[in-house]
């Protein structure tokens, strides 16, 4: 009888597991906002360094420029303003 039980039971449990994963794997996928290749941004943060638990400093590009802004709870300031370089020398050097 137990035997019978746990036959019924383990086909069933993998089942519901397999939907579970299933449906995890397609939420991931199909969620709203994420495209499924790689674009071309028009905002990059360049640089971004923590200032205390709640604030931030990051460089941002955006239109050919940089910009140095704060970030704190509820706030954005523009600190500086920059334009962007030409090119990007390699890390390597």
């Amino acid at each position: 009888m137990m035997l019978d039980y746990l036959v019924r039971l383990i086909p069933l449990l993998l089942l519901v597991c397999g939907l579970a994963v299933f449906s995890l794997w397609l939420y991931r996928r199909m969620q709203p906002g994420v495209s499924f290749g790689q674009r071309e941004r028009a905002l990059k943060v360049i640089d971004a360094l923590p200032m205390g638990p709640l604030s931030r400093l990051a460089v941002v590009e955006f239109a050919g420029k940089r910009y140095l802004i704060a970030v704190s709870r509820g706030r954005v300031d523009r600190i500086a303003e920059a334009d962007a370089p030409k090119f990007a020398l390699p890390d390597d050097e």
